[in-house]
C-alpha cells in the first residue's frame, strides 16, 4: 500500500499547484478504492492480482471523463492541441505495472509543466468553408476550420478539422507500441505530400519545307502536308467547314470545301502528347484565324511552307510555339509580295545547312565523254552498294540540301530492284541490254547494262561463320547509332540458322571481345551480349578490325561465308584513322578470305569515305542504315545478297563500235574505274555479286554523226587511223566480264554483244524508264555540267511511267523524295 499513499500524495499536491479545483467527491472515490484494496489484502481471496489496479483505473478514468464533460461551469485553461492516430488498445499481465509507473511519471511532468510559463504551440487558423463535392465554398459552419502545420524548411500542410468540446482525456492509453497520455485527439482525413520534379532540358531544332500548287490541289491538307518536315507530324481533325460569305460555318457537305477540307491543322513534334497544339496560319504574310485557312481556295494558292522550331519563332515569336503554315496565293499585292519576301528571306537564314562539317565524303569528279575513236574500251568493276541513296534519302528527309560528292548515282540505282531473268547453266548470273533515248540530253542515247546474281536457296547456303565489330565509343551515344545498330543486328539474327555462328567484338579506346562465336540457336545469349553494350570513349578502329578478322580466321569455315560485318559512323580516331592507313590494313586481311559488310550509322560526324574504303578495298558491301525500314531491307529482305557472295572480282569491260558511237561516258562509278589492262589482270580486286543481286550500270552515247556540245574534239593522227570494220556492221558494242567463284583465284570470262537496234521510247521497259529517272535525279543533285533538261517535274514524270508493279514501295518513296526536295532546292 506504500504505493498508494504516494501516489495519493502526489494527486494532492497537484491538486494544490492547479489552477483548477479538484471535482467534489474526489477523497471519498479514493478512500472507498483504499477500502476494497485492504479489504482484498486481509481477506485473501485467489483473485487475480491485476483486478483491483484494473478496478481502480476504470474508476479513474470513468471520473475523470465525467469531470472534463462537466467542465463547463469551471473556468477553462487553454491546452495544446495534439493531433494523433488513433489506435487499438491492447493489455496484458503487467499492464497493471506500466498504468502505475506511467501516472507517476505524468504527474511529475504535470507539476514540473505548471511552474513554467505556458506557451501556446505554433499552429495557424484560418476561418474557410470547406468545398462541397462540386469544388464550391460550402456556406460557413460554426466550427469548421483549417489546421495549418509549418516546419522550417518544408511546404505548408494544412488540414480540414472540426471542433469538438474538449474532453479530459486523464489515462494514458497504448498507441502503437508506445504510452501516450494526450489531453485531446483530433483525427485527420487527408495528408498530401508535395515532392520536387527533375526537369529535361530539351533541345530544339528548325526545319521548314514547301509544298508547290500542283500537289496542293490533287491532294487534302494533311495529305500534301503529311511526312514533309522530319520530325514534324501534321494531323486533321474535327468536323468539315466550308466558307459563306467570309464566315466559316460548320458543315458535312462536301461540295465547295475549302482548302481544309476537315478541319484545323495541328503541327505536332513526334513526341507531343497534347493533340490540341494549333499551327499559325499566315496567308500572303498576314496572320489570319483558321477558319480564314480552312476556306481558301486550293486553285489559287501557289504554294505552302511548313515552318517549325527556331525560324517559326524567329518569324513571330510565342505565337508560333506549335508550328507556322505559311500559305502564299498566286496573285499578290506590292505589299502582300513584300512581306513574303521577308519571310522567305528569314526562313532561309534558319534553313539547315547541307551537311555537318564533320561529315567526311571523299571529292570527285563526273566522268567525262571519252572519244570513241582514240579510247573505244572502258573498263571498271561492279558496284552493289547502295549507301548513298538511303545517305541521300536522310539529308532531303531532314529538310537539307545534299552534299554532291555524297551523291554516288551507280549506288542510287543499284538501290532497286529490276526484272532481269535468271542465269542459265552454270553461270552465276545474266547479262541483259537494252538501248534507247536519254531523257536529259536529246539526240543522245543510253545504254543499260543489267546483271541479276542467281537466287540461291537458304537451304543449299553453306554455314556462316559472323564476326559484328561494333563501334561503342563516345561519338555512338545517340538513339540513331547505338540503340538501332542494336535493333539492326536483331533483324540479321532472325535470319540465321543453327549451323550459323556469331561472334561479337567491341572497340572504342580499345578493342575487346564480347561473345566468343555462338551458335544462332543460342539466341537468347547473343541478343543479352548486345542489350548490354554501353558507348563511351574514344574510337581504335584499326585495333577492333585486326582483332574481329584474327576471331574470324580463328573459327574459319572451309568453303563456308566467313564475314566481318562492321557497324559504325565512321569516326575513326585512334591508331590506324585515316583512310590511307585503313586502306592499307583492310587489302591485307582481304587475302584471308574473309568478306567484309560495313554497316553505317548516324549523322553529324559521319564518315562515310572510311566506310566506302573499307568496302571497296576488303571484298565487301556497303549500306547506311538510317532507320528500322532499312535495317529490315537490307539485312532481312535482302539478307542473302547482302551476306553470301556467288561471285568475286567482277569487272566489265565494254568496247564500242565507232562506227555508230562518236563518243560515250559512263555515268557514276568513278570510284570503280579501272585500267583496261586490269580487266585480265586477276590480281586486281574488283566488287563481289550476291545471291540474287542485281547490278545495273549506264553508259550515254553520243551516236555518230550526231551534233552535240559535249563532243570531245578529235584529235587527226598521222601514225594511227582506227576505222570501223564492215564485218562488224550490226553491232553496237562488245562487253566483257570477268568474275571469280567466292573461294577461287582465277577469272572466267563471258562475252556478250550489243546490237544496234535502238528501241523507240513507248517499246523500253519499266525498269530502263526507272533506272534512268534515277540517274537523271542524281545528275540534277550533283549540279553536273553535262546534261541540258534539270526540271524535277520530268524525272517525276518519267519516274512515274517506269513505276511498275511496285509491290514493296521503294519507287513510291522515289517519288516523294522528288517530291520533297522540290521544296527545298526552291
Amino acid at each position: 500500500m506504500e504505493n498508494n499513499h504516494d501516489i495519493d500524495k502526489r494527486f494532492n499536491d497537484a491538486s494544490r499547484l492547479s489552477e483548477e479545483p479538484v471535482f467534489p467527491g474526489f477523497e471519498k472515490v479514493w478512500a472507498k478504492v483504499e477500502e476494497k484494496l485492504e479489504q482484498k489484502k486481509e481477506t485473501k481471496r485467489m483473485l487475480p492480482v491485476w483486478l483491483p489496479y484494473g478496478i481502480a483505473a476504470s474508476l479513474i478514468i470513468g471520473l475523470g471523463a465525467f469531470y472534463f464533460i462537466s467542465k463547463d461551469t469551471i473556468a477553462e485553461t487553454q491546452k495544446p492541441l495534439i493531433v494523433e492516430n488513433r489506435t487499438g488498445i491492447s493489455s496484458g499481465k503487467n499492464d497493471i505495472q506500466a498504468v502505475d509507473s506511467t501516472i507517476q511519471s505524468n504527474i511529475k511532468k504535470e507539476i514540473e509543466a505548471s511552474k513554467l510559463p505556458q506557451k501556446s504551440p505554433a499552429l495557424a487558423y484560418e476561418d474557410t468553408g470547406i468545398p462541397d463535392h462540386n469544388g464550391k465554398a460550402a456556406v460557413g459552419k460554426k466550427y469548421d476550420e483549417i489546421y495549418t502545420l509549418r516546419k522550417a524548411d518544408y511546404t505548408t500542410d494544412e488540414y480540414n478539422i472540426r471542433k469538438q468540446q474538449e474532453a479530459a482525456v486523464p489515462a494514458p492509453q497504448k498507441r502503437g507500441g508506445q504510452w501516450k497520455d494526450t489531453l485531446k485527439t483530433q483525427s485527420i482525413d487527408e495528408v498530401v505530400l508535395v515532392g520536387v520534379m527533375p526537369v529535361k532540358k530539351v533541345a530544339y531544332t528548325s526545319s521548314a519545307v514547301s509544298v508547290q500548287s500542283n500537289y496542293i490541289a490533287s491532294n487534302t491538307a494533311t495529305q500534301a502536308l503529311q511526312g514533309k518536315v522530319a520530325g514534324v507530324a501534321v494531323q486533321a481533325y474535327g468536323t468539315k467547314r466550308i466558307r459563306k460569305k467570309d464566315q466559316a460555318i460548320n458543315t458535312f457537305n462536301s461540295i465547295n470545301n475549302g482548302y481544309l477540307s476537315q478541319a484545323p491543322i495541328s503541327i505536332r513534334g513526334m513526341s507531343s502528347l497534347n493533340e490540341g497544339n494549333k499551327a499559325l496560319f499566315i496567308v500572303n504574310g498576314e496572320v489570319v484565324k483558321d477558319d480564314f485557312f480552312r476556306a481558301l481556295n486550293p486553285k489559287k494558292i501557289k504554294s505552302v511552307d511548313v515552318v517549325k522550331g527556331a525560324a517559326a519563332s524567329a518569324l513571330f515569336g510565342g505565337q508560333a510555339a506549335n508550328g507556322v503554315i505559311i500559305v502564299r496565293t498566286k496573285r499578290l499585292s506590292r505589299k502582300e509580295k513584300r512581306r513574303m519576301e521577308e519571310i522567305q528571306k528569314t526562313i532561309s537564314q534558319y534553313k539547315q545547312n547541307p551537311v555537318s562539317d564533320n561529315e567526311g565524303y571523299d571529292e570527285f569528279v563526273e566522268n567525262p565523254f571519252e572519244l570513241t575513236k582514240s579510247q573505244p574500251l572502258s573498263t571498271f568493276s561492279i558496284d552493289v552498294d547502295n549507301a548513298a541513296y538511303s545517305n541521300i534519302r536522310r539529308m532531303i528527309n531532314n529538310g537539307q540540301t545534299v552534299d554532291k560528292n555524297a551523291v554516288r548515282i551507280e549506288e542510287m540505282i543499284n538501290y532497286f530492284k529490276y526484272s532481269y531473268p535468271q542465269p542459265k547453266n552454270n553461270d552465276p548470273f545474266s547479262i541483259n541490254t537494252e538501248y534507247s533515248d536519254a531523257p536529259w540530253n536529246p539526240g543522245h542515247k543510253l545504254l543499260k547494262i543489267g546483271l541479276q546474281g542467281k537466287n540461291v536457296t537458304m537451304d543449299k547456303l553453306p554455314a556462316s561463320n559472323l564476326v559484328f565489330l561494333i563501334d561503342v565509343s563516345g561519338s555512338m551515344d545517340a538513339p540513331n547509332k547505338l540503340p538501332l545498330l542494336k535493333s539492326s543486328f536483331k533483324v540479321l539474327l532472325d535470319q540465321l540458322r543453327p549451323q550459323d555462328r556469331v561472334g561479337i567484338v567491341v572497340y572504342a579506346g580499345s578493342a575487346g571481345m564480347v561473345l566468343s562465336p555462338t551458335s544462332a540457336k543460342e539466341k537468347t545469349t547473343i541478343i543479352n551480349a548486345l542489350d548490354n553494350l554501353q558507348a563511351g570513349g574514344s574510337t581504335a578502329g584499326g585495333e577492333g578490325i585486326e582483332l574481329a578478322y584474327k576471331l574470324a580466321q580463328e573459327h574459319f569455315i572451309k568453303g563456308g561465308n566467313n564475314r566481318v560485318v562492321i557497324a559504325t559512323d565512321g569516326d575513326f580516331n585512334v591508331g590506324a584513322s585515316s583512310t590511307t592507313d585503313v586502306k592499307t590494313l583492310i587489302e591485307e586481311k582481304r587475302k584471308s578470305g574473309v568478306f567484309l559488310t560495313c554497316l553505317g550509322f548516324g549523322m553529324g560526324n559521319y564518315k562515310d569515305n572510311m566506310l566506302e574504303t573499307l568496302a571497296d578495298k576488303g571484298n565487301g558491301n556497303y549500306a547506311y542504315i538510317d532507320n528500322l525500314q532499312e535495317a529490315n531491307k537490307f539485312l532481312g529482305k535482302e539478307f542473302a545478297g547482302s551476306m553470301y557472295a556467288i561471285a568475286k572480282d567482277v569487272k566489265i569491260q565494254i568496247e564500242f563500235n565507232p562506227e555508230y558511237v562518236s563518243s560515250y561516258r559512263l555515268i557514276g562509278y568513278e570510284n570503280r574505274k579501272l585500267r583496261n589492262e586490269d580487266f585480265t589482270n586477276d590480281k586486281i580486286d574488283a566488287g563481289e555479286l550476291g545471291s540474287g543481286h542485281t547490278v545495273t550500270a549506264l553508259y550515254e552515247v553520243i551516236p555518230a554523226h550526231t551534233k552535240s556540245e559535249f563532243l570531245p574534239e578529235e584529235n587527226k593522227l598521222k601514225y594511227n587511223k582506227t576505222s570501223p570494220s564492215e564485218n562488224f556492221s550490226d553491232e553496237l558494242a562488245t562487253i566483257k566480264f570477268r568474275y571469280k567463284n567466292p573461294d577461287g583465284d582465277k577469272s572466267k570470262e563471258i562475252i556478250q554483244t550489243v546490237k544496234n537496234e535502238n528501241n523507240s521510247k513507248v517499246s523500253v521497259s519499266p525498269d530502263f524508264k526507272f533506272a534512268s529517272s534515277i540517274a537523271w535525279f542524281g545528275l540534277v543533285l550533283r549540279k553536273s555540267d553535262l546534261i541540258r533538261k534539270k526540271e524535277l517535274s520530268d524525272i517525276e514524270k518519267l519516274a512515274r511511267e517506269g513505276k511498275g508493279n511496285d509491290e514493296e514501295g521503294y519507287r513510291s518513296e522515289f517519288l516523294r523524295l522528288v517530291e520533297s526536295y522540290k521544296a527545298i532546292s526552291k
